[in-house]
C-alpha cells in the first residue's frame, strides 16, 4: 500500500495525476493488492470517485474485487458509474448482482438490464438466477431459467443452488437429475457442492453415499472445499464414522476442514475427541480462527467439559489474541448453564463487554428451566421481553417452569398472554427419509394415512417397553391434568410416531434415522433407549441442537443434553 501512496504522490508532484494513462497505472497498482488488502481496494474505489475519466474496464476491475471488502461500497460505485455516464457491459452486471444478493437490494437492476439489451446474455442471466435465489424469488428464477434458449453448467448450478437455498431440497436434486440428461453439460465440483448441501439438509444417508460415489466415478478432483463438504454431509446425515473416515483420507486440510470436523464430533457426543482435534490443528501449523473456537466450545458444552471450556475460552485472548464475539459468550453461557452453574452464567452475561442479545438470554432461560430455577428464569425472561417479546419459545419455557413447581395460575396467565398476542407455539414434527420419500409426523396429529395402524402398534410398543422398565416421565407434561391424560399426551410425540411407523413398515431395517425440529424431551429420550434395547434397533435422532445415537439401551449423549 505504501507503494501506491508514493506513486500517487509522485504523480501529483509531477502534475501527471490528471492524465488517463497515469491514473490507469495507479489503479492497476492498487488492484494488484486489492484481493488481499482492504485499504488497496478502498483506495481504488476512491480513485474512481475522484477522477471521472475511467472507462468500463476500470470500473469492472474494481467492481470485481470490492465485494470482498464492502458490499455497500460496491453498490454505490455502480450508482456512481451510472451517473457518470459510463456504460456497463455484460461483465458489470454479474459483479453488481453478486454484491446486491446478500443485501437483498437492487431489484431495479433487472429493468435496467432489459433496457440496455443484456437480458439475453447468458452471463447476466446466470447472475440474475443467483440474485433471485438469494432474495427468495424462486418463481422468477425458474421462469428465467425455463425461458433461456441456451443453458451452460453455471445456469444449472445457479438454479440448483437457488432451490437449495430456499429449502426446496428435493426440487434441487430433481434439477440435478434433469441436468444429467443434457449431453453437453457435465457436473463439476461447484455444482456438486450445491448437491451435497441439499443432501445434508435432507439428512439422507443413502443419497449421501450415492453423491460420494458419483464424485469418485466422475473423476472430479477432491478439492479441499469438496472434501470438507463431504465431511459435513456425512456428519449431518448421522454417520459420524464415515465423516471421520473422509477426514482421515483427505490429503490436504485447511482451518475450515478442521472446524467442520470438530463441530461434527461435538454434535455427535464426541466432546473429548473434538477437543483433541482442536489442539492437534497446531501440529499442522494451522491457527484456529473464531469459528474453530465456536466448535471447540460447542464440544465442551455438549459433553459437560466445564474446566476444559474455560481454558479454551481464556486461550482466545491470552494465546491467540482473538477477541471473543457474541457467539463465543453464548457458548460459554450454554456450557455453564447446562452444568447447573446458573449464577456464574448470569455473572458472565452481566459482565460481558458486548451487549447480550435475546439468544444469550434465551439460552439462560433454557438452563433455568432445565434446573427448575424459577427466580432466575423470570429474570432472564424480563430481559428477553425488552429485546424480542414475540418469540413463542420463551413463553413455553417460562410456562414450563411454572408448571414444574405447580404454579398453574401463573402458567395459565402466560398461555393467555400468548393467545392475546397471537403467538402460536411451533408444533413438534419429525421427518423420516425412506427411498427418497419424506414421511412427516406431527405431535398429536392423526392425519397420516396409516394413522390407526401406527396408533395401535405404538400402544403395543409402549406396553412392551413398560415391561422392560420404561416408565413415562409425566413431569415433562406441564399441564394441570390427571396422570392418565399426561401419559396419553406423551404417547403421541412426533418421534414416537416416527419410530412406530418404521417398526410397522420397515421391520428389516436395523437403523432408524429421524430428523426432529425441536429438542427431544426427557420422556422420548428414555423411551428411545428402551426401544433400541428391546427391539434391537439403532435409532439416530437429529434434534434442534445435536445428534442422539440410541443403541442397546444407551445414548451417545450419556444423558447430558
Amino acid at each position: 500500500m505504501n507503494n501506491v501512496l508514493k506513486l500517487h504522490a509522485q504523480l501529483i508532484k509531477l502534475g501527471q495525476h490528471g492524465k488517463p494513462s497515469s491514473l490507469s497505472n495507479l489503479l492497476q497498482c492498487c488492484l494488484a493488492s486489492a484481493n488481499s488488502l482492504c485499504d488497496a481496494a478502498f483506495y481504488a474505489h476512491s480513485l474512481l470517485l475522484h477522477y471521472p475519466d475511467f472507462d468500463t474496464v476500470a470500473y469492472n476491475s474494481v467492481l470485481r474485487v470490492l465485494p470482498r471488502w464492502s458490499l455497500l461500497r460496491t453498490c454505490s460505485l455502480f450508482s456512481q458509474m451510472h451517473r457518470a455516464g459510463v456504460r456497463p457491459d455484460n461483465f458489470t452486471f454479474p459483479f453488481v448482482l453478486k454484491a446486491c444478493s446478500p443485501l437483498k437490494r437492487g431489484f431495479d437492476l433487472s429493468s435496467l438490464i432489459v433496457k440496455l439489451g443484456f437480458d439475453s446474455d447468458i452471463y447476466v442471466q446466470n447472475a440474475l438466477i443467483n440474485f433471485y435465489g438469494c432474495c427468495g424469488f424462486v418463481d422468477m428464477a425458474l421462469k428465467l431459467f425455463d425461458e433461456m434458449p441456451q443453458k451452460d453448467l453455471v445456469s444449472w448450478s445457479s438454479m440448483i443452488s437457488c432451490l437449495d437455498k430456499n429449502d426446496l431440497v428435493f426440487e434441487s436434486l430433481v434439477f440435478f437429475q434433469r441436468m444429467q440428461l443434457e449431453e453437453d453439460v457435465k457436473p463439476d465440483g461447484v455444482i456438486m457442492l450445491s448437491v451435497i448441501s441439499a443432501i445434508s439438509n435432507l439428512g439422507a444417508l443413502e443419497l449421501a453415499i450415492w453423491a460420494h460415489v458419483f464424485i469418485a466415478r466422475s473423476g472430479l478432483p477432491l478439492t479441499v472445499s469438496l472434501g470438507t463438504s463431504l465431511i459435513d454431509m456425512y456428519s449431518r446425515c448421522g454417520c459420524i464414522d464415515r465423516s471421520i473416515k473422509m477426514f482421515n483420507e483427505m490429503p490436504v486440510k485447511n482451518v475450515i476442514t478442521w472446524t467442520t470436523f470438530i463441530t461434527g464430533l461435538a454434535v455427535h457426543g464426541y466432546g473429548r475427541e473434538a477437543l483433541n482435534a482442536f489442539y492437534e490443528m497446531e501440529k499442522y501449523h494451522l491457527k484456529p480462527d473464531s469459528v474453530a473456537f465456536i466448535g471447540a466450545l460447542l464440544a465442551c458444552s455438549h459433553s459437560g467439559l466445564v474446566e476444559e471450556g474455560r481454558k479454551v475460552f481464556e486461550s482466545m485472548r491470552n494465546k491467540y489474541h482473538i477477541e471473543p464475539l457474541l457467539e463465543h459468550y453464548g457458548c460459554m453461557v450454554d456450557l455453564l448453564g447446562r452444568a447447573g452453574l446458573l449464577h456464574e452464567a448470569f455473572k458472565l452475561v452481566e459482565e460481558m463487554p458486548i451487549k447480550p442479545n435475546s439468544i444469550i438470554w434465551r439460552t439462560l432461560l433454557g438452563s433455568c428451566v432445565k434446573h427448575n430455577h424459577l427466580k432466575l428464569a423470570e429474570k432472564a425472561r424480563s430481559q428477553i421481553l425488552e429485546l424480542d417479546p414475540h418469540h413463542d419459545g420463551d413463553y413455553v419455557l417460562l410456562s414450563n417452569v411454572y408448571g414444574g413447581v405447580g404454579k398453574w395460575t401463573e402458567k395459565a396467565g402466560l398461555r393467555n398472554s400468548m393467545k392475546e398476542n397471537k403467538i402460536i407455539k411451533e408444533p413438534g414434527h419429525s421427518l423420516i427419509n425412506i427411498d427418497q420419500a419424506i414421511h412427516e409426523f406431527v405431535s398429536g396429529d392423526c392425519s397420516h394415512p396409516q394413522w390407526e395402524e401406527i396408533r395401535k402398534l405404538l400402544v403395543s410398543v409402549i406396553d412392551t417397553v413398560k415391561v422392560g422398565g420404561y416408565s413415562p416421565n409425566t413431569s415433562t407434561v406441564l399441564h394441570d391434568i390427571q396422570e392418565e391424560e399426561k401419559e396419553h399426551s406423551l404417547s403421541y410425540h412426533s418421534e414416537k410416531l416416527a419410530v412406530a411407523y418404521m417398526l410397522l413398515n420397515h421391520q428389516d431395517r436395523k437403523t432408524i434415522r429421524i430428523i426432529k425440529n425441536l429438542r427431544i424431551c426427557c420422556d422420548c429420550h428414555d423411551f428411545m433407549k428402551h426401544v433400541s434395547n428391546i427391539f434391537d434397533k439403532n435409532i439416530i435422532i437429529r434434534d434442534r441442537t445435536r445428534f442422539h445415537h440410541f443403541r442397546k439401551g444407551s445414548c451417545s449423549c450419556r444423558d447430558y443434553w
